[in-house]
């Protein structure tokens, strides 16, 4: 078994460092140093070695290894991810060069579901037609995934954003306004004051984040009403086709209803309370010198796009 590895034993990365990390990449993703060497037509041994040094460079220990198994450290794990999105960038790189043509490769966005189908699914047709060589990987999904980890190179989050060291770029801006549709409104009567809601059912999301109170605004002063109603959340979309089914009276961005609003299908309530306070859009990635192409036409594009 080897020693613990210290600072002191680093050495300045090879002049074959790109190959190191290509090693590294088939080393952990298919769990052996034989497979990894097959796959290059070298020894495991050399494979092995070539790792070996990489950790004495680094300090740290990337692999786990016993008698039958491979498996990554948390270190590993990091430094895999970072090797997988330089490998990309220098092979679009190199495919830019040969062939002088417009970004390719494949890009990897996640949004959550009610935005996505809303509004990112209706603009990709024009994004494709303009860069035919880039394969969009499209995942809808309201789970937060881990962009630094390498689950996706571009995520699209509505709401306030936790610190983060990810790079933020503003796409869009949505005000808030309560609806409820006609028929509730005939069935229940229509608030006058934001106190009335007290007696309705008022249909809001279940975020933990998000507390049962809905912000109001009366000669001048801000203050918060407490909520309650039957049915709570995760998205603005399904508030919406229940707003619009007369279950209730919710509180969403415009954009997620401003059709229906346009229609009469939903009737915006105690506008003269509204505190005008906004949701905002972003486009989260990895930030830095070596933004892949792929990544800087797509966000572009979004910005060219999507409503302000």
């Amino acid at each position: 078994m080897r020693g613990p590895l210290h600072p002191a034993h680093r050495r300045a990365p090879s002049a074959d460092w790109g190959r190191e990390l290509e090693l590294f990449a088939l080393v952990a993703e298919n769990g052996s140093f034989s497979a990894a060497a097959r796959k290059v037509a070298m020894a495991p041994s050399s494979v092995s070695r070539v790792i070996d040094h990489m950790e004495e460079r680094l300090g740290v220990r990337l692999l786990l290894r016993t008698t039958r198994l491979l498996t990554l450290t948390p270190e590993g794990a990091s430094y895999l991810s970072a090797a997988r999105r330089i490998l990309a960038d220098v092979r679009e790189t190199e495919q830019l060069i040969s062939h002088r043509s417009s970004p390719r490769g494949r890009l990897r966005v996640s949004a959550s579901i009610e935005y996505g189908r809303m509004f990112l699914l209706p603009v990709l047709g024009g994004f494709i037609q303009r860069y035919p060589d880039i394969v969009l990987d499209i995942s809808l999904t309201d789970a937060v995934v881990d962009i630094a980890a390498g689950q996706a190179d571009v995520a699209i989050r509505v709401g306030p954003l936790a610190d983060t060291p990810l790079v933020a770029r503003k796409l869009a801006q949505t005000r808030k306004v309560i609806v409820a549709s006609p028929d509730y409104l005939a069935r229940r009567g229509h608030p006058k004051m934001p106190e009335d809601l007290h007696t309705h059912d008022c249909l809001g999301f279940n975020f933990k984040r998000t507390a049962p109170v809905w912000p109001f605004l009366r000669d001048g002063r801000l203050y918060a009403l407490a909520i309650k109603g039957s049915v709570e959340a995760d998205n603005g979309d399904t508030l919406r086709q229940l707003a619009i089914g007369g279950v209730g009276i919710t509180r969403v961005g415009t954009i997620t209803v401003e059709e229906e609003i346009r229609s009469g299908a939903l009737t915006p309530l105690l506008e003269e309370f509204n505190p005008g306070d906004t949701e905002e859009v972003h486009a989260l990635f990895v930030g830095g010198s070596h933004i892949p192409a792929r990544v800087r036409c797509f966000l572009d594009y979004l910005a060219e796009t999507l409503r302000p």
